[in-house]
């Protein structure tokens, strides 16, 4: 009986202990106690050594496995957040759950230079307060698994640098390494400019080169109508027959389309995948695209009032966006599309954008992406002519800008030429580019040429530049250099100079095979463009917002620049260039120690269509003949282009 009485006693301590602990000890936040923000933590959790296996330790791969961790311990909650990791050890990022890469990288992604991640599919995160402290709401846990270079087990990779990348919040530096864990904390900055109320609810709408909305127009349970719309929005940049892709993160397909098209048209996946097996009563001959990653093209002109592809508003421009500087109406393109959900998605309001952007075009630059964004629903025309918008369901913004880490080959270059000196510089060697050939030197500097050589093709310069070199006493190299290899060349002529002001003549040549519709051309000038009076045959003007820049495009009717043709006589006749030419004048008025045959007569930069052409290393300003050799070139010159401009009418 004692014994019994002790052991029950025993038993009721022990109870008792137990509960006492459960009671006493909180759950507990992973970030500092201290942190009153967004408590950022990275933890390097295991790796091991991958092959191959190499002597040099430092380019030695390893498995690396770690956990970034963001928790929401301020007052307010945090939309859209998005944080950069600082990776230091050329990684390899190969998945990453809960999260997505916010310029739209796909995986595996090279992030050796660090990443920007965003949440997916939960980008927002709740406070504790409207959550009662749920962690699973307050919190996001992303899992990384990569490749990194060099850092053997057991040391521990860690970021160099972490914070939060959205507006207003000021990131404390990492904390020293324990545990093989660093964090950080951000908070409010005191000086950030305070939001209004919608913007508390909806991230504001942002700028950038290319933006693309994507609006839900309406929702159902099993599936939603969305319109895409393409804006670009940067002066000088165009894209031609873009090509627009995306990945569905919930297994969505996409039925019938208006304004745009796949460029491959196939369900295969959804006959025989998920899809099929629920939407057992659909006819798939009707979907159009069931890839996870499908490619979008525009639709010709002709389909534009087409009642079964066209009827959207902005559609069907045959991929081309043209500068809004140049015409707003053909700066932007929309379609529309039919998207079916898959479980355990069948919920109305449930709706989940498309991530991994990608847009680009021929002849164009190249974008990078970032995440969709939510904003504010967007304001549509009312699709039965009612002069009152329409709201759509909701919106998410998508914003793409040029990419500038790594110069493009140009595919365009200029030539420089004055009227008071007798030689052509012509565009530089191998300036779009070169063919590795032994036939020619692809470091030689490009030969001095006579005015009327920039008229015919390369190939055919070769007897004018020798015969131009020996004229002068100039030593030809051996072997001659190469040719500069581009489809589009720009001669820029110094015409005059006098007191008051001076002109310039500016000649596209288009020496491939595409005609080039709605053309455009950009050029800069720093210390002359004060100057600037008038362009008689182009449209010209300062494009808005530069002080330096002429935007110059062509007159209704001469807004084509063709591709080049055959000779009137091929047999003998070299190839004939497209071309457009015009005269630009300046005033010298109230601008002091403007020196326009010295070199501010030229300009810094060029562009055509939007992309950077490349300029001579030299200017034509060195030789300054008599009187009568100045006018006889400037005239010869002249009268050159007068009969060629002739010889093609």
């Amino acid at each position: 009986m004692y014994f019994q009485t002790n052991f029950n006693m025993i038993i009721f301590f022990i109870c008792l202990s137990f509960s006492l602990t459960f009671i006493s000890i909180p759950t507990t936040l992973s970030q500092p106690p201290t942190c009153n923000g967004i408590s950022i933590s990275y933890t390097h959790n295991s790796g091991f050594q991958i092959p191959p296996t190499v002597t040099n330790s430092g380019d030695q791969p390893y498995n690396f496995q770690s956990t970034l961790t963001l928790t929401n311990a301020a007052a307010d909650r945090l939309n859209s957040w998005r944080v950069f990791i600082g990776f230091q050890h050329r990684e390899v990022l190969v998945s990453a759950s809960n999260a997505v890469l916010a310029d739209g990288t796909s995986f595996p992604a090279n992030v050796s230079g660090g990443a920007v991640f965003a949440g997916f599919p939960v980008t927002d995160l709740k406070t504790a307060v409207e959550t009662a402290g749920d962690f699973n709401q307050m919190q996001a846990r992303v899992q990384l698994v990569g490749t990194q270079f060099g850092v053997a087990p057991p040391n521990a990779s860690l970021p160099a640098n972490m914070y939060l990348v959205n507006d207003g919040f000021l990131c404390s530096t990492p904390s020293n390494p324990a545990n093989n864990e660093t964090h950080v904390c951000c908070e409010k900055d005191p000086n950030a400019k305070p939001k209004d109320a919608e913007e508390e609810v909806f991230e504001a709408r942002q700028e950038g080169d290319v933006v693309i909305m994507y609006d839900v127009l309406s929702a159902q349970e099993t599936e939603y109508m969305a319109q895409v719309t393409i804006s670009n929005h940067n002066p000088l940049s165009r894209l031609d027959y873009w090509r627009l892709s995306w990945d569905w993160m919930r297994d969505e397909f996409i039925y019938p389309m208006k304004g745009a098209y796949p460029s491959v048209i196939d369900t295969n996946a959804c006959i025989f995948g998920r899809q099929g097996e629920f939407y057992k009563q659909l006819d798939f001959s009707k979907a159009l695209n069931c890839e996870r990653r499908p490619t979008i093209i525009d639709l010709p002109l002709d389909k534009t009032n087409d009642t079964q592809l066209g009827l959207v508003p902005f559609c069907c421009r045959n991929g081309t966006l043209l500068p809004p500087s140049m015409d707003p109406s053909k700066s932007i393109s929309a379609f529309t599309m039919q998207v079916f959900k898959m479980p355990p998605d069948l919920n109305r309001s449930l709706l989940i954008p498309p991530q991994n952007w990608r847009i680009n075009g021929t002849m164009s630059p190249d974008y990078q992406c970032g995440p969709p964004v939510r904003v504010s629903p967007s304001r549509l025309p009312n699709p039965s002519g009612l002069s009152a918008d329409s709201t759509a369901v909701v919106s998410w913004q998508v914003v793409c800008n040029m990419t500038r880490t790594k110069p493009n080959i140009p595919k365009c270059c200029v030539s420089f030429s004055s009227f008071f000196n007798k030689s052509v510089v012509p565009c530089s060697t191998c300036a779009c580019g070169c063919n590795t050939a032994n036939t020619c030197s692809t470091s030689a500097p490009a030969l001095l040429l006579p005015s009327e050589a920039l008229l015919v093709p390369f190939e055919n310069r070769t007897k004018m530049a020798n015969d131009f070199a020996k004229d002068n006493d100039w030593t030809l190299p051996d072997p001659l250099p190469c040719a500069d290899n581009c489809g589009v060349s720009i001669n820029w002529h110094l015409l005059s100079d006098f007191k008051g002001g001076w002109t310039a003549r500016l000649t596209i040549f288009n020496w491939g095979e595409t005609s080039f519709a709605d053309w455009f051309a950009a050029v800069e000038l720093d210390k002359a463009m004060t100057g600037f009076e008038d362009v008689f045959s182009f449209n010209g003007s300062r494009l808005t917002g530069s002080n330096n820049t002429i935007f110059l495009h062509g007159l209704p009717g001469l807004n084509f620049l063709v591709a080049e043709t055959n000779g009137r006589n091929p047999k003998k006749d070299p190839r004939v260039p497209g071309s457009q030419q015009s005269v630009i004048s300046f005033t010298k008025k109230n601008i002091d120690g403007l020196n326009v045959a010295k070199g501010d007569g030229f300009p810094s930069k060029v562009y055509f269509n939007g992309l950077e052409c490349s300029l001579p290393p030299v200017l034509p300003i060195t030789s300054h003949g008599p009187k009568t050799t100045v006018a006889f070139g400037s005239s010869l010159f002249t009268l050159v282009l007068l009969l060629f401009l002739h010889y093609l009418i």
